[in-house]
């Protein structure tokens, strides 16, 4: 029986023509979901319910895609994934001749003929909602052995067009891919690592890295067993290795004299270096790096509960219970003031000149225009304590920690998206760069009620709100009063408080290789100087070593000496055949380019091996390995099928030798292909294709062409 994975209403969609392929909104999933979005190269978003831990007897897990050209049919399906710039193949299982959930799917135009039984047409906006039945193998492909991906690319009518290409990789229970072409995890697979732990700043509360020094500066309260010291104050760090650059233990109380001061939360920094700061009950400082003792004000009225930048640098909003005032950082003048009846906890948006307020156990949600200081926007928050309104300057949603989720909600406070969790979410940060929320939960309660004394940090995408990487879990970590997040520019490094530890916890970024150059088949004679290039990206930088297969690929051996990202060498007949590939490794993973062959012919024998361009003998350039092998035409209208070691989905246009003759193919020296008894799709790509001729075009063999048979002139 297979399991079924899923990620909520089909919000994507609006067209009826998909309403049999959909989920019905709100249906349980019945495994941990492991959702993630890929993104093509002209905006086009792939999002895959489940894609880590897959069952590999069999699951039904849920494809949908946004953006797409609606005048491009496509084909949705699981297979091999050979790299970036290479044809994914072969594909698992085979055509969908009953319309039912299958292991691929045909998308196409609306009213295109094939439209119906075997094809599902667009939603509006490019838009498509699917479900794919896969298993970890069939007898083209082991998803246990190679690494595997749900793809999304052109049709049998447009095989040469990569335009539509997205992947998103998929893992299977038990897999350990390896030895082949391919990932040990997928490539560009995110995560976070634990790589350093300050105790030097008291018990952090809040955390601001300075956007102009760099500095990391630190709030904190004392740390309650060294009664002997004084922790609280404001701390300077040095973000690399939490050097203590300063401590400024003291601020002016109502009365104006010095004394030490807990620094619950840090406001904004100050132009340059230095910050303004919140310290109990009602004081407004300001200090810097190096500061003896810290400036500050005593306002008058209700202790202070929240606090944010103001419109200007010279002021800052402060939420005293309901009442929400905009006042001056040096004097505490009151400039001006609204009543928010039932606020108490304040999120300032100045990209968008907003500040955001709730009750700190939930009540109304409400937007504050910071240039007419009226309420624009409202929305009802359920009961539950509310730890933090966090406005995403990118975008303006605001993000805010109710209980044991997430809600994030629009500008017009339109609820967006609900993020569960275990633990009580207690601090948020954004990175304007990558586009990701950083949210730190921590345990709560006791053991009566599941609490286990683990926290952990999560990352977002601002826009699908999915996850950007694997969770970290934060052993220790419990929930307190105040917490604190602090982020990088680009995400390389992530600072969060332990309250209950008395340190700063720095997470560094890695991202497993991920291939952006790879090498192409080569064609030489002997005794030319062959180049093979490939480049990877990746974090902690990888390194690079060429391995070399004498056996089609079987087995594979390191190549002595050739660690850099270009191996030369100079061929010999004997190298003929050979296959060569790039293995890219770093701490979080390991990634190869797809295998290219090297053929060294003679001058003038004939074989000419055979490219993805179509202008040798017979390549073909949609399935299998890119090399075309040794086709020869006896008559220049006509290919020889037996061209390429994988048949594809097509015949691209043939060279003086022709090409590959299939559904949608040209042939020869640009004689068309003409529809004749037992064939389908002329090279025009008008007319409908039938029930057995998608069976063909869909095998599990990776896209294989719907071959005609051979007509004699």
């Amino acid at each position: 029986m297979n399991r079924v994975h899923h990620t909520g209403p089909a919000a994507l969609l609006g067209a009826a023509a998909l309403v049999t392929a959909s989920f019905a909104a709100g249906s349980t999933a019945l495994a941990a979901e492991t959702p993630a979005t890929g993104v093509g190269q002209a905006g086009q978003r792939l999002t895959v319910s489940a894609t880590h831990d897959l069952d590999p007897a069999g699951e039904t897990i849920r494809v949908t895609g946004e953006k797409y050209d609606e005048t491009k049919g496509i084909y949705v399906a699981l297979c091999k994934d050979n790299g970036d710039d290479r044809i994914p193949g072969p594909c698992l299982g085979g055509a969908d001749t009953s319309g039912a959930a299958s292991a691929s799917k045909w998308i196409v135009p609306k009213g295109d003929p094939n439209e119906g039984e075997l094809a599902l047409a667009y939603g509006a906006g490019g838009t498509f909602d699917v479900e794919l039945s896969v298993t970890a193998k069939d007898g083209n492909v082991d998803c246990a052995q190679v690494s595997c991906s749900v793809v999304t690319r052109v049709d049998h009518r447009g095989t040469g067009d990569r335009s539509q290409d997205v992947r998103v990789p998929v893992t299977f229970t038990g897999a350990t891919p390896g030895g082949g072409d391919g990932v040990d995890v997928p490539a560009g697979t995110v995560s976070y690592v634990r790589t350093a732990e300050f105790t030097t700043a008291g018990r952090p509360q809040d955390l601001l890295l300075h956007p102009d020094s760099g500095k990391l500066y630190v709030g904190s309260a004392d740390i309650p067993d060294t009664a002997d010291v004084n922790e609280r104050g404001l701390y300077a760090l040095d973000p690399a290795d939490g050097r203590v650059l300063s401590h400024v233990a003291q601020a002016p109380g109502s009365t104006g004299a010095l004394a030490a001061r807990n620094v619950p939360l840090l406001i904004g920094p100050l132009a340059g270096d230095g910050v303004v700061f919140h310290y109990p009950l009602r004081g407004i400082g300001t200090a810097k790096d190096g500061d003896a003792s810290a400036q500050g004000v005593w306002l008058t009225g209700a202790t202070v509960t929240g606090a944010g930048p103001g419109t200007d640098a010279a002021t800052v909003l402060v939420a005293q219970g309901p009442a929400l005032s905009e006042i001056e950082t040096a004097t505490g003048t009151v400039r001006r003031t609204v009543t928010l009846d039932g606020g108490s906890v304040l999120g300032v948006d100045n990209a968008h000149g907003a500040a955001w307020s709730a009750g700190a156990t939930g009540g109304q949600l409400r937007r504050v225009d910071t240039g007419s200081f009226t309420v624009t926007a409202t929305a009802q928050l359920p009961d539950g304590y509310v730890t933090f309104l966090e406005a995403d300057p990118t975008t303006g949603n605001v993000w805010v920690g109710s209980g044991t989720s997430v809600l994030v909600f629009d500008r017009d406070a339109k609820l967006l998206a609900t993020l569960e969790g275990q633990d009580r979410p207690t601090a948020a940060a954004f990175d304007a760069t990558t586009g990701e929320a950083f949210v730190l939960r921590e345990d709560y309660g006791n053991a009566d009620n599941g609490a286990d004394n683990v926290g952990s940090l999560e990352v977002h995408d601002t826009t699908t709100f999915q996850p950007a990487a694997e969770p970290v879990a934060m052993p220790g970590s419990r929930a307190d009063a105040y917490a604190g997040v602090a982020v990088t520019p680009g995400g390389g490094s992530v600072y969060v408080t332990d309250q209950a530890e008395s340190k700063v916890v720095r997470l560094d970024r890695r991202m497993s290789p991920k291939v952006v150059q790879s090498p192409a088949d080569l064609s030489v004679e002997p005794g030319a100087e062959v180049t093979l290039t490939a480049t990877a990206e990746g974090t902690p930088e990888p390194t690079v070593h060429w391995q070399v297969s004498t056996d089609g690929g079987q087995t594979w051996s390191a190549i002595e000496g050739a660690t850099d990202t270009t191996y030369a060498f100079t061929a010999q007949s004997s190298h003929d055949g050979h296959r060569y590939r790039a293995e890219f490794t770093n701490s979080a993973g390991t990634t190869r380019t797809s295998p290219v062959t090297l053929t060294v012919t003679e001058a003038g024998s004939g074989d000419t091996g055979g490219d993805d361009s179509g202008g040798g003998s017979g390549g073909d350039a949609t399935g299998g390995d890119d090399g075309g092998g040794t086709g020869r035409s006896t008559d220049p209208a006509e290919g020889d099928d037996t061209a390429g070691s994988t048949g594809g989905a097509s015949g691209d246009s043939g060279g003086t030798g022709g090409s590959d003759v299939s559904p949608s193919g040209t042939a020869g020296t640009g004689t068309t292909d003409t529809a004749t008894a037992g064939g389908s799709l002329a090279s025009t790509g008008v007319g409908a294709l039938s029930v057995a001729a998608l069976a063909a075009a869909l095998t599990g063999a990776g896209w294989a062409a719907y071959r005609r048979g051979r007509s004699v002139n």
